[in-house]
Formats: C-alpha cells, sequence, structure tokens
C-alpha cells in the first residue's frame, strides 16, 4: 500500500530509536551538576540517595566526599559504603575509589563523588569518569557530581574569568550522554555566606577562596554558565522526545559547522569555541587542517595532534587535508559536507604585513558565498612580533646551512677570480647564483638566503669597482647588486621549496611502497597465521618498535604473534589488550586505559567488527605523525587480511557441514528405503503365515519363507555396507598382505553372485598365467561382488562379463555389461557416497554404497579403479581394476 506524505511524518525517527534502544543495554548516568564548589550537590544526591533506601532500593556509596562538612557526613548513616583501595603516591597513602569491588558488589545504583577527579597510582583509568563508564557500560546505575568549570569545552573561559587554571577536566560527551543532569543552584551571595561560615571549606582554604575564586563576578558567570548548559542539555532532550514519538514541530535546517585548524596554540581556543557554538546550535561539527605537500617540523605536527585529540574528545568528527591552496581546500570540503558555518582563527597583524598579505579569514569571507564566517581571535596582544617570528623560525642544522652557504660562496669567488686571470667576464655573477642554488638545494632555505648575502658582499668586494672595498661607484652596479640580491633569494627559495617536496615525496613514495608490498604479502597469504606475522615483522620493520598480534580464543584474546618473537606481555599488558578488544578503544601508554603498561593496544577494526588487537610498545614516546599514519594504514590491511582469513576459515567449515548435512541427508533417505522396503516384505510375509497358517499351500508357504531369506540377506548386506563405509571413513580398513589368487577369488565372487541373482548369465575370461598379488582376499571378493550386483541393476538383460589379464607390471580385472551405460557428466561421481542415478532394471536403486566401498577396498590394496561408458557396441559400462604385480612374480602355473 503507498504511504503519503503525512504517514512518512508520522513515523518516529529512526535513528532516536536507535539511540533510545542502545540506552537500554547500559546503566543510567545521573549527574548532579553546579556553578562552583560548596551549592550542595552532594548534599542533593546523599537526600535523594537515602530516599531510594527507604524505599527498599539497592544502593551503595562507592565514594563521597563530606570536605569536612558534618551536616553532610551526617546523610551517610544508615547506607552502605564500600571500603576505599589504598595506593601509595609520592611517599603519602591515598584512598581511591574501588572500582572491581564495585563491580563485584554490583548494585542497582551507586553513588561515585567527584566526576573529573583523577586517579593515583596504578589505576585501570587515569580520571574518575572513565571508571563511571566502565560501570555504566555494565549495566550499573551511576550518580555521580560534576562543577561547570570542569568541562573541557568551558575550561579557557572559566580561566578567563576566575583568573585560575582549571587543571582536572572532563569531556563534554561524558555529560552529553548523561541520562538526567539536575541542576544544584544557590545564589551567588548566598554561597559566599555559606564559604564565610565555613560550610563550604575549612577556615585557611576557605580565606584563599574567597579571594581568588569566590567572588560575586565569578560565581555570576559560573551560574550563568551552568544554568544555559543546563537549559542546551533540556533542549536536546525535548528534541530527542519528539523524534522518538514522531511529534511535528518547527525543526529548522540542520547547523553543520567546519573548524579550521592548524600547528599553533591559537588552534586550540578554536576547537573548545567552535565545541560550545555546536552545543548551542545542536549542530555536527568537523574539525580540518589543510597540510603542505612538504613536511612540517615534528613539534608543529605534535600540536596538531594534541589538537586533534581536544576535538575528538569533545565530539568531533576529524580529517586532514593535503594542498597548497588552502582557501580552495577548505571551501571545497565545506561544500561537500554542507557546512553551514566555517569557524577559523584570526590573529591581529602588523601595519607592513597588512599591507602586503591578505589572511586566510579575509581570502575565505571573499570567496565564501552562501556560508557564514565566525572569527575566533586571540584575545591578547599581536601574536608575534615579526623579529620574533624570524628568530623562532629557524629550522634545526641552520648552523650547518650557514657553513654551506660561505663554502659555496667563496668557493664561487675563488673560481670567478680564477677565471678572470685568463678572460674579463660581464656576467660572473652567474657563478654566485649557482652558489645560492647549490646551497639551498643541499641546505635549504635558510642556507640559501645566508649564501646571497655572502654572495652579495664577496660580489661587491672582489669584482665590483673600485675592487677591495664595500663601495660601489656606479649608480647601475648598485642597481644590478640589488637585483642580483633579489634574484638569488628567489631562486634559492624556490630551489629549497624544491628540495623539501622532493624529500617529502621520496619519503611518501618509500612509505607507499612498503605498503604496497606489504598489500602484495597480504593478498597471497590465505593463512590466517601468515598474516600475523606478516604485520608484526612489517610494523616492527616500520616502527622499530617491538610489535605483538592477539586475536580472540575461547572467550579471551591471546597473544598469537610477537616481533621479536621474545616479546612477552604482562598481566597488565593483557589487561589492556582485552580492554582495546571489548571495548573497541586504544589502551595502555598514552591512553586513558591502564596507562601503566608500556604497551599501547589498538583494537584490529573490520567491516564485520573487532578481529584482534594490536600492540606496539610505546614507553611515552609517542609516534610521530609520519609513522601513525603508516600505522594506521597497516593496521587497516591487517584487519582486512585477519578478516579475509577468517572468512575463508569460516567458508570452509560451512562447506564440510554442508557436505556433512548433505551425507546425512543422503544416509537418512538411503536408510529409509532400504530398510522399509525388505521390512515390509518380511512383515508382510510373516503376517500371512500367521494369520494364514496351513490353509495356505505348500507352495505359496515357500515362496514366503523365501522372500524373507532374500529381504533377511538384503538387509545383511546393506548393514555390512554401511558398516564397510564406516571403517573406510574412519581409516581403519587395514588391508592384509598375502598371497592372492586372484582367480580364485573371481570365481567364489562368481558364484556368490549367482546364488543371488539367478536370473542373469555370468561370463569369465581369465588369462592362465596370472601372477599373485598381494592384498585381501576377502576385500577382493567383497569388491568384485559390489560390481557384478552393480552390473545387475543397471546392465539391463544381456550377460555380464568379467575379465582378467596382465597388462606389464599390473593384473587388470574389469566387470563390463551393455546396459544403457553413464552420462559422461556422470562418470567422476559414479565412486561418491550415496550417488545414485539411472533406471535399474526391476530392482530398487540400492544405497549408493557399494562402489564407494569398492574403491575404498581397491586403494587400501594399493590398487586403482575407473569407469569407463560407453564400454562396447557404444553403450554399457566397463569398471576396471588394477593391481600391481608383486616382486616375486610367481604364476598359478609355477606355483602348481
Amino acid at each position: 500500500m503507498p504511504h503519503n506524505d503525512r504517514d512518512l511524518k508520522s513515523r518516529p525517527d529512526p535513528d532516536a530509536l536507535l539511540a533510545l534502544a542502545e540506552q537500554g543495554k547500559r546503566g543510567k548516568l545521573t549527574v548532579f551538576l553546579g556553578a562552583a564548589p560548596g551549592v550542595g550537590k552532594t548534599f542533593a544526591m546523599l537526600t535523594r540517595a537515602r530516599r531510594l533506601k527507604e524505599e527498599g532500593g539497592d544502593i551503595v556509596i562507592g565514594l563521597v566526599e563530606t570536605h569536612g562538612r558534618g551536616e553532610t557526613a551526617a546523610l551517610l548513616e544508615g547506607l552502605e559504603v564500600l571500603p576505599r583501595r589504598q595506593v601509595l603516591h609520592n611517599g603519602r597513602t591515598l584512598h581511591e575509589f574501588d572500582l572491581d569491588a564495585a563491580l563485584a558488589r554490583r548494585p542497582r545504583v551507586i553513588l561515585v563523588d567527584e566526576l573529573a577527579h583523577t586517579n593515583f597510582g596504578e589505576s585501570r583509568h587515569p580520571k574518575r569518569y572513565q571508571d563511571i563508564e566502565e560501570l555504566v557500560d555494565a549495566g550499573i546505575d551511576v550518580w555521580t557530581a560534576l562543577n561547570i568549570q570542569h568541562l573541557e569545552s568551558l575550561s579557557d573561559v572559566v580561566a578567563h574569568i576566575a583568573g585560575v587554571p582549571v587543571r582536572e577536566r572532563v569531556p563534554d560527551t561524558v555529560l552529553n550522554r548523561a541520562d538526567d543532569v539536575l541542576l544544584v543552584d544557590l545564589p551567588p551571595a548566598e554561597l559566599i555566606e555559606r564559604l564565610k561560615e565555613g560550610k563550604v571549606y575549612l577556615p585557611d582554604n576557605a580565606k584563599r577562596a574567597a579571594d581568588r575564586f569566590f567572588r560575586l563576578g565569578n560565581l555570576t558567570a559560573l551560574r550563568e554558565l551552568a544554568l544555559r548548559r543546563t537549559a542546551d542539555r533540556v533542549d536536546d532532550q525535548m528534541v530527542d522526545y519528539l523524534r522518538q514519538n514522531a511529534i511535528e514541530g518547527p525543526w529548522g535546517a540542520a547547523e553543520r559547522l567546519l573548524v579550521c585548524i592548524g600547528p599553533d596554540p591559537l588552534s586550540e581556543k578554536v576547537v573548545r569555541t567552535a565545541s560550545r557554538l555546536a552545543s548551542g546550535l545542536n549542530a555536527d561539527w568537523l574539525v580540518v587542517s589543510v597540510e603542505r605537500a612538504e613536511a612540517e617540523s615534528s613539534g608543529a605536527m605534535r600540536q596538531l595532534d594534541e589538537t586533534f585529540r581536544l576535538a575528538e574528545q569533545l565530539g568531533a568528527e576529524t580529517r586532514r587535508i593535503i594542498g597548497n591552496d588552502f582557501v580552495e581546500e577548505i571551501l571545497k570540503l565545506a561544500r561537500r559536507e554542507h557546512a553551514t558555518q566555517i569557524v577559523i582563527g584570526t590573529r591581529r597583524h602588523y601595519f607592513p604585513l597588512r599591507l602586503f598579505r591578505r589572511s586566510l579569514p579575509d581570502a575565505l569571507a571573499a570567496r565564501a558565498a552562501g556560508i557564514a564566517i565566525h572569527l575566533v581571535t586571540d584575545g591578547s596582544a599581536p601574536a608575534v612580533k615579526p623579529a620574533a617570528r624570524r628568530s623562532s623560525a629557524l629550522p634545526d642544522g641552520w648552523g650547518r646551512g650557514v657553513a654551506i652557504a660561505a663554502g659555496t660562496a667563496v668557493a664561487a669567488t675563488a673560481l670567478g677570480l680564477l677565471i678572470e686571470q685568463f678572460v674579463v667576464l660581464q656576467n660572473i655573477s652567474l657563478l654566485f647564483l649557482l652558489a645560492v642554488l647549490v646551497s639551498a638545494t643541499y641546505a635549504g632555505y635558510v642556507a640559501a638566503i645566508a649564501a646571497a648575502l655572502i654572495s652579495v658582499l664577496a660580489y661587491n668586494f672582489c669584482f665590483i669597482e673600485p675592487v677591495g672595498t664595500f663601495t660601489v661607484a656606479e649608480p647601475h652596479e648598485v642597481f644590478a647588486l640589488f637585483v642580483f640580491l633579489a634574484a638569488a633569494m628567489l631562486a634559492g627559495g624556490l630551489a629549497s621549496r624544491v628540495r623539501e617536496q622532493a624529500k617529502t615525496a621520496r619519503r611518501r613514495a618509500a612509505a607507499t611502497q612498503a605498503l604496497y608490498d606489504f598489500s602484495r604479502k597480504l593478498s597471497g597469504t590465505a593463512n590466517a597465521e601468515d598474516v600475523l606475522w606478516a604485520a608484526v615483522t612489517q610494523i616492527h620493520a616500520t616502527l622499530r618498535r617491538n610489535a605483538a598480534l592477539l586475536l580472540p580464543e575461547d572467550g579471551d584474546v591471546r597473544l598469537m604473534a610477537a616481533w621479536p618473537p621474545d616479546t612477552e606481555l604482562s598481566l597488565t599488558d593483557t589487561m589492556a589488550g582485552r580492554w582495546a578488544f571489548e571495548k573497541k578503544e586504544a589502551a595502555g601508554n598514552g591512553t586513558g586505559t591502564l596507562p601503566n603498561s608500556p604497551f599501547q593496544f589498538r583494537p584490529l577494526m573490520s567491516p564485520h567488527g573487532v578481529v584482534g588487537v594490536f600492540g606496539f610498545l610505546q614507553e611515552d614516546k609517542p609516534l610521530e605523525i609520519n609513522e601513525e599514519r603508516a600505522l594506521a594504514a597497516i593496521l587497516d590491511q591487517t584487519a582486512i587480511a585477519v578478516d579475509r582469513a577468517r572468512l575463508s576459515r569460516e567458508i570452509l567449515d560451512q562447506a564440510a557441514q554442508l557436505e556433512g548435512e548433505k551425507f546425512l541427508a543422503a544416509l537418512l533417505s538411503s536408510i529409509s528405503h532400504d530398510l522399509r522396503t525388505p521390512l515390509a516384505t518380511i512383515t508382510g510375509a510373516v503376517t500371512s503365515l500367521r494369520q494364514l497358517g496351513e490353509r495356505m499351500s505348500e507352495e505359496s508357504r515357500d515362496d514366503l519363507l523365501k522372500s524373507i531369506e532374500e529381504e533377511s540377506g538384503r538387509l545383511t548386506r546393506f548393514v555390512a555396507n554401511l558398516l564397510d563405509m564406516t571403517r573406510i571413513e574412519a581409516g581403519t580398513v587395514n588391508a592384509k598382505r598375502d598371497w592372492v589368487d586372484v582367480a580364485d577369488v573371481v570365481h567364489s565372487a562368481v558364484e556368490r553372485a549367482r546364488k543371488y541373482f539367478p536370473g542373469r548369465v555370468f561370463e569369465t575370461s581369465i588369462a592362465p598365467d596370472l601372477p599373485l598379488i598381494r592384498g585381501d582376499s576377502v576385500l577382493l571378493g567383497q569388491v568384485i561382488f559390489n560390481l557384478l550386483d552393480n552390473a545387475d541393476r543397471f546392465g539391463g538383460d544381456e550377460p555380464v562379463s568379467v575379465y582378467g589379464r596382465r597388462e606389464e607390471d599390473e593384473i587388470v580385472l574389469s566387470v563390463t555389461d551393455l546396459g544403457k551405460g553413464i552420462a559422461p557428466a556422470d562418470l567422476d561421481h559414479v565412486f561418491d557416497k550415496f550417488f545414485r542415478k539411472g533406471k535399474p532394471d526391476g530392482r530398487s536403486l540400492g544405497t549408493g554404497l557399494g562402489l564407494s566401498i569398492s574403491k575404498g577396498f581397491v586403494e587400501a590394496m594399493d590398487g586403482r579403479i575407473k569407469a569407463e561408458s560407453p564400454a562396447m557396441k557404444r553403450r554399457g559400462t566397463r569398471i576396471s581394476m588394477r593391481f600391481p604385480v608383486a616382486e616375486t612374480g610367481i604364476t598359478e602355473k609355477e606355483r602348481g
């Protein structure tokens, strides 16, 4: 039935319903939010806990800080309090929240105060909010308290308002994921009065706090921040409710922010401002950095990485772009991502710079049609003076560059003086230009500038009249000198830039080649073990650090490959690896979980989820940006290869399972038919004999008894075939190695067949001097009988022939019938288990095991078996067996 627009609008938002379903799997987080210490957050939390306890609720105090307040401590009476964990820090014994004890107790609700607290000692997490996240993920409801100044996005604003830096901070995402935010409010004047009465801090601390932090202006500003943040939270909850219940409202077009950052301190403020703006607009935001092709300094890249990590903590999506035209790249991304606002930082520039250089925000504003530009200023004095910028812009190794510049300039001067001894040239300055280019090529831009300045002085002193002085006599020489200086510096700058780009290109080409070789190695590897060893050796070669790969096994993660091979993981390392696998986030050194481990572990993410964990030895030595990128690429390829190997193994297992199910279906089909038919015949004959008894003629009774005998024999052969097939499948067929007279076995099998199939004509033709073979006469006789049985079923009315002859060092036995034959497509399957095809001559198809058993017995005696069709006169089937002649070569005549 077609749906109209009204039906579509009346449906709840799928994303909102999915988020609601995800919340049902976790515990609930309730945050008591206050503008400042002393407003009564802990008091309100404990008061609510006592009410829940009186109602019979399972509630436990995990950790509560009373700060010496008697009225708060009194509320703890009658509530279950978990013992604290003792840790040693800087020679002092501290009492910390015991996360493992809380998980073991597993109450319905637990109170954990001081959300922004930093843990001490060897804790699993460095921050308390991470302990609380683990509790919530375990399905436990948590109540906690937080002051507004501890939010990451507001820390710079609070520091500016109060003049006190905020050291303990909580990512905004923690508050955003909270199920309930309860604002505990108190007017600033009343809070100051409580401080004076000693109800917030002890007297000494209270005096310092009143002088520095607890001032009326500060508290009013903090209260406004808390109220605004709570209002934004209520607005978000209202929007979620409307979406979940498909309630129409004034839904505006969604805002999307594009935040531009760079390797400078201002970018941190830009990110924090953008976070607050995105929270107020309830908008998604993307943080991007445009980088030039040539590599930045390690310090700049480290600053940029820290800013990116801050943005991710605040809930932003991050991206890096390589390009030279910053404006074009930013606008291209903004249009592709449908950004409505661009947030970018700007600084005040000095007057000369404003004349000659256009800022990036101005260029964006000129070309960003339809996109709003939000500028974030530094708020301080002009960022860096030009002189200071030049002094700080000197790269590492600039002394070597100046030495190279001086050397090339001296060499150019000496060569020029030597040339002038033989010929006078007007363009001797080209030698100095060559010196500048050589310096730029081998030592960079600083060397190029130094070479240009030294060359100008040397050229003036040695080649411009009056020689031997720095005086310039002719005006055109002055002009030429300045033109030469400008040309030399420009050429040197271009040569230096080409050099840096070439170095970067070579480095990236080497990394790309290494990744290409690694990809080729993985593409040709289907075994999971080979993939793991290839990955750890490649990572070790790239990072020059110990590498380890862990894969899930029996409900846990185990070390499967490591390089060097003697790398061992401690209990802490294993716990960090297990955390990375279960939580799908990095753990270990340099992360927020188990940072005491020297290894850092990262999950291997594939389209089907986490397939393993990779760990590398970090020991407080962060990866460089190029190492980080190479590692990310290697891990992505490794995850795909491990996932591919796992899928290949699962496909093989499924194929084996399907084959087993096919085997079982065929077996049940065969058993149901081949048991039902003879049992029905036997049951009918026995019933007739019992009911009719003496009333039947002698001939009729004999016929019934004969039917019982034949069907009983048929059941016996059927059970024997099943047992033989079971022996073959289990590999327990142990053929004897006795001397076997082939002719005797063939005659015995034919006589047995004539007894079982009296209506069939069997012809034999056995060569008279056949040698003996090593084998099992019982198995060989069973094989020949099975072939005669098969020929009787499908051979029509013509005689069945059995031939035996010698061909070189082999004895060949064949059974030939003149039936309809076997289709060419079925020749390769006639020896498969339960293969039954074709129409028998008035008899049942059988179990489909005879030829398969024959093949197993023949191979157990080192023989070969083959089916051919047509056999004779363009019809019929011939099944041939070949056995090696025994080394003795004894013939039947010699034996007689």
